[in-house]
């Protein structure tokens, strides 16, 4: 399904809002390492109707474009980043400017930079938890990059964009894309999926556990056997509702064994299977834990809450984009 965005005009106000959605992997493979250090991978992604949300405003003026200005200082004069501030220490670490940076970077090395630019309020309205394995810094970047490719009329192609946005991060392209895919590579070998609508019950633990810690944790599987892209479309009966043979996330049993809250909710989410009518799983590399519901239960509102309350962490009920 085509990615369904909230929007204002650049007319109306001068602004621009945009969600910023979070996406889940229905499963995660590692299928080898590369040359390069980075890891190749099979998934799914699954884009939700739930994120972030940003907000984009035209200052008032023109900045001029000097040329002897370092990347960094003209991000720092054509952009104002607010309600990133618990995010990182400081506003150029953040994956909003550094998004902007690279389009910058891009439309410098495209010849596609005028003399002037308008200067940009970027406000972030942050929903999602960071470290969860649902892609919110990643989909900030994208979003970033979408918006201010059409603010400053650059013209990237979504070619481009992903090219661009996977300098940025792996999990960027696939907001760029802006569909359900299977993805391979890092990330950005992206092919789109047609899937059914579904509803999820996801956990958000308060756990964190690093990349690198789990890339090099000893039990991780890391050379799982490659699969068609044609055979990953016709079984998606084996990982949408259900998770069946071969499909799994590589990293849950890792991350569980070294975050008690991961695995209490992941644990509590099995609980509730025979009556979801589907397999709970972790999600990424990250904390959260989501399980798919059934269209009768999706339906019944008073039993979700119910299950959200009696969760052991926070709890939301989501549905696909």
């Amino acid at each position: 399904m085509t990615q369904t965005v909230t929007n204002r005009s650049l007319a109306d106000n001068n602004s621009l809002t945009r969600l910023s959605p979070a996406k889940i992997n229905l499963f995660l493979h590692i299928t080898g390492k590369r040359a390069d250090g980075y890891h190749n991978l099979q998934t799914v992604f699954r884009l939700l109707d739930w994120g972030d949300y940003l907000h984009f405003s035209l200052v008032d003026g023109l900045v001029d474009i000097d040329s002897t200005l370092a990347i960094d200082q003209l991000c720092e004069r054509l952009l104002k980043l607010t309600g990133a501030e618990a995010i990182t220490s400081h506003v150029t670490d953040n994956l909003i400017f550094q998004a902007a940076r690279a389009l910058l970077a891009a439309a410098i090395a495209s010849n596609k930079l005028p003399k002037q630019l308008t200067p940009v309020t970027i406000e972030l309205d942050k929903h999602l938890p960071m470290g969860a394995g649902l892609g919110g810094g990643s989909s900030n970047a994208a979003t970033t990059l979408l918006a201010l490719n059409e603010i400053w009329a650059f013209g990237f192609s979504q070619d481009e964009m992903i090219n661009i946005g996977a300098t940025v991060g792996a999990d960027v392209p696939i907001f760029i894309f802006g569909q359900d895919a299977i993805a391979q590579g890092i990330g950005e070998q992206l092919t789109p999926i047609a899937l059914p609508d579904q509803q999820y019950l996801i956990l958000t633990p308060t756990a964190h556990v690093s990349t690198a810690e789990l890339f090099a944790h000893p039990t991780l599987q890391r050379a799982i056997t490659s699969l068609s892209i044609e055979t990953i479309k016709n079984q998606s009966n084996d990982y949408v509702q259900n998770l069946n043979t071969p499909y799994h996330n590589v990293f849950t049993p890792v991350v569980a064994s070294l975050a008690p809250a991961v695995a209490e909710a992941l644990d509590y989410l099995k609980g509730l299977e025979s009556q979801a009518l589907g397999i709970a799983r972790m999600t990424g590399s990250g904390s959260a834990v989501f399980l798919p519901l059934d269209a009768s239960i999706a339906s019944d509102k008073a039993l979700l809450v119910t299950w959200i309350e009696s969760a052991p962490c926070a709890g939301y009920v989501v549905e696909s984009l």
